[in-house]
């Protein structure tokens, strides 16, 4: 017998075919019964006939509850009014386990309770979309980046220094040494660019901010791309390029996906090249002119970077930043020592900043002075600043967040709901 799968169901019309999966839900009246069946890669409508199916079998569905593992068997026959366009008149179906009292009905249930149960809400249908979408976002990635000639060199987890202040480190034992959770691969990720030209790592950081806001978690997800012989401008047209690469995708790939979230396509769809670019400064007019009070100096919050967004409707592009807000590798202005050749892409929508990068410093006697205000130990960066009296040239790049940038594109209320398995102040479980 021949097994299929839901997302290819049409490729068997006329035929008779076996699905493995799960109940979403059923009914019947009087004789016949409706089945909605999920396998995974998506849901489908199947007939569950008496007469077909006979007594004993029409007795078994009757029993079926919400999760319950089956298999059935039937033809696949063309129905336009059906989800997906085709359905399955049923003449076979094996239980494999009933399901009991499976906790996610589809009444209201809360935040928490959801969340404590994630290992099963991942199964409904919304969430089953935003995996999708994530996984799309995550292909795109890869694919922009592997077919510009960049280098996959993936960045280690312990480390024994900050790259994005010392307040915001997972510390752990490390046989008898202090090692932390990586903040970001960036560092590596500038001695790979020496070795390979253009290189990008892709994995999982951890920060310990201690924020209970809708757009921070303590474990994420990240790519961050680094090209030497690049400066900040060429470093901002690779962000604007992946990110258009990326809604292109999705576009193309997950419309059914974006539809289950009832997502507005015309937002998705307006975003086209070239994006607003405004200096710090250049911001910090525009926010005072619209009536919020901001000190040149601050860092943006939430409010800045909505109101900065909702001006354009797209991504906004903000360089050049106060250097005393910003990290120690990044450059400073030649022409402006008060500020770094630094640039965050704030995503429109109030979804703020989605991308972080810069110009890095290669100026080594400059970087030492920045380690010392910082009070980092310079004996810990040593390899770093290798890659400023080995070779040193002009580079660039920045880090991309693969969860804001799933809430952005799927217009989700909250950063949890972009990853399998969230991680927040208050939640290590499940």
């Amino acid at each position: 017998m021949t097994v299929a799968r839901i997302n290819r169901i049409s490729e068997f019309e006329g035929k008779t075919v076996q699905l493995n999966g799960w109940v979403y839900n059923s009914r019947r009246s009087g004789k016949i019964g409706f089945l909605m069946f999920r396998d995974g890669f998506g849901i489908m409508q199947c007939i569950v006939a008496k007469n077909d199916v006979g007594e004993e079998a029409f007795e078994v569905f009757k029993s079926l509850t919400q999760e319950s593992s089956l298999s059935v068997v039937g033809e696949v026959v063309k129905n336009d009014r059906a989800p997906g366009g085709f359905e399955m008149v049923v003449s076979e179906l094996m239980v494999h386990q009933l399901s009991s009292e499976y906790p996610i009905t589809p009444k209201e249930h809360g935040t928490d309770f959801l969340m404590n149960h994630r290992h099963l809400w991942l199964r409904s249908k919304r969430q089953h979309a935003i995996l999708k979408v994530r996984h799309e976002i995550i292909k795109a990635v890869r694919d922009f980046f592997d077919s510009n000639d960049f280098t996959l060199c993936d960045s280690p987890i312990f480390t024994p220094n900050a790259a994005e202040g010392t307040s915001t480190l997972f510390g752990t034992d490390y046989f008898g040494n202090t090692a932390f959770l990586a903040q970001t691969g960036q560092l590596y990720g500038e001695a790979a660019a020496m070795a390979v030209g253009r290189h990008y790592n892709f994995g999982p950081t951890f920060r310990a901010e201690k924020s209970k806001t809708r757009r921070h978690l303590t474990e994420f997800w990240m790519v961050e791309p680094e090209i030497a012989y690049c400066e900040i401008d060429e470093n901002m047209n690779w962000a604007e390029r992946l990110i258009l690469f990326i809604i292109e995708r999705v576009l193309e790939n997950r419309k059914n996906e974006l539809d289950v979230l009832e997502r507005d396509l015309g937002k998705l769809e307006h975003i086209k090249a070239p994006f607003p670019r405004l200096s710090y400064t250049e911001c910090v007019e525009l926010l005072n002119k619209g009536g919020i009070n901001f000190t040149w100096g601050d860092d943006f919050g939430a409010p800045e970077e909505t109101f900065i967004g909702e001006q354009f409707n797209q991504p906004v592009m903000v360089h050049r930043f106060p250097t005393a807000i910003k990290a120690f590798y990044m450059k400073r202005d030649p022409e402006n020592e008060k500020v770094v050749l630094g640039m965050d892409v704030l995503a429109p929508e109030g979804f703020g900043e989605i991308i972080g990068g810069s110009e890095r410093e290669t100026e080594i006697n400059l970087l030492e002075d920045r380690i010392k205000d910082e009070e980092l130990n310079q004996a810990d960066y040593e390899w770093f600043l290798d890659l400023r009296r080995y070779g040193s040239v002009p580079h660039s790049g920045f880090g991309m967040g693969i969860e804001r940038v799933v809430a952005w594109i799927c217009n989700l209320p909250h950063v949890r709901e972009t990853i399998p398995f969230p991680r927040t102040i208050g939640r290590l479980n499940p």
